[in-house]
């Protein structure tokens, strides 16, 4: 495949705009791609209407390599903002313009084009590999949720998610998340007989007064990714000034670490709010939005060192191996049966999420090298 279909196969993936949707005409796009290739097999698993999994396995018997990539992107935010379409897929100088081209359809297209280059080179393969191209990863990873349920991880060797870490870094751990709400809920009356009423943001705040210091009891420390976060980012309530508010929640994400398992948290929050709620008038629920545990790592794991190995390789630049304050679809995989390495590394720049996203077409046809040699490595190290 000639770099010029490389970058045009990004291009026509960054004038898809999956914003947090609509992934199913990114799978159709990449299904099409496959279409050739009748070896290849190519199945789409839905989440919902208009959202599509999808999963292509290539290769033979042996081992399993997942290489793994979202097809959703966020908004483009303020367009005026932007100098370039966000949709445009604009190429200036070395550069690739347009929401996703970071964060992540520049590492997606590359894993999928070294398995196109695999398929017309005719690479015999000692193993076999599976791309798993999620939806949902922006709003809460349930593509991968969806396709580690279906057991679609459980025969995994292996992970490689090609997210922007850039290539001079493989990340081997991660931050967990959970995002929680607490509603409360009272009874509104006059503000002139406030006693009639129960004041659903009085009681709110009898939580948040009560969670940050419950939270900042956990001192353990991860030696990379540091300690637990805990943010109340949103808070609403009440209807107008004369009125007794009925109603009042807030939402706070919290960035968890293997030394503190999500469940110890999950047991501390429902504890204070069955605490609060044993109180007259006091009526507080607590839910929770798409949590994920924290991964855990070792440096030292074959599949880390061998990804930094080839990237040095490649690149002909130090590879640093590091963790993330982020959380990632590797957290979902990683429930599977299977027992295996999950890795992140991939093209990016600093621009994620950001107006002007870009990637370098240098360094995403290096990504594109680099998968393709880390495959066969990968299988030719399990074998010894």
């Amino acid at each position: 495949m000639t770099p010029q279909k490389k970058i045009e196969i990004l291009q026509h993936l960054i004038q898809i705009p999956s914003v947090n949707d609509h992934e199913t005409e990114v799978a159709d796009y990449l299904a099409g791609l496959f279409a050739p290739y009748p070896q290849a097999q190519v199945e789409k698993v839905p989440y919902a209407p208009g959202r599509d999994n999808l999963v292509v396995t290539i290769g033979g018997a042996g081992p399993q390599l997942g290489l793994s990539g979202h097809m959703d992107v966020v908004a483009p935010g303020d367009t005026s903002a932007w100098h370039h379409d966000p949709f445009g897929g604009e190429v200036v100088g070395d550069q690739l313009f347009g929401r996703g081209a970071s964060d992540m359809k520049s590492g997606l297209a590359a894993i999928t084009i070294a398995m196109l280059e695999f398929l017309e080179q005719g690479t015999p393969l000692k193993g076999s590999v599976r791309l798993l191209a999620t939806v949902g990863e922006e709003t809460g990873e349930y593509g991968a949720a969806t396709l580690t349920d279906a057991g679609y991880a459980d025969q995994l060797a292996g992970l490689v998610i090609a997210e922007p870490s850039g290539l001079n870094q493989v990340v081997y751990t991660a931050r967990g998340v959970i995002d929680y709400k607490v509603v409360s809920t009272g009874k509104s009356s006059h503000s002139a007989e406030p006693e009639k009423g129960i004041n659903a943001i009085d009681n709110l705040m009898q939580f948040y007064n009560a969670v940050g210091p419950l939270m900042a009891k956990h001192t353990e420390e991860d030696p990379v990714l540091g300690h637990l976060l805990h943010n109340v980012d949103l808070i609403s309530g009440g209807e107008q000034i004369n009125s007794i508010p009925a109603h009042a929640e807030l939402m706070a994400n919290m960035r968890t670490i293997p030394a503190t398992p999500n469940q110890v948290i999950y047991d501390e929050l429902e504890g204070l709010i069955a605490k609060l709620n044993q109180q007259d008038g006091v009526d507080l629920k607590l839910t929770y939005s798409y949590p994920e545990e924290a991964i855990p790592g070792d440096p030292n794991a074959p599949l880390v060192q061998l990804a930094k190995q080839i990237s040095e390789e490649v690149c002909q630049q130090p590879a640093h191996v590091v963790g993330s304050g982020g959380a990632n679809d590797g957290a979902e995989f990683l429930r599977a049966k299977a027992d295996f390495t999950s890795i992140e590394m991939g093209p990016g720049s600093d621009t994620s999420h950001q107006a002007d996203e870009y990637i370098s077409i240098t360094e995403y046809l290096q990504a594109i090298t680099v998968y393709e040699k880390l495959v066969p490595a990968f299988f030719d190290q399990l074998q010894g």
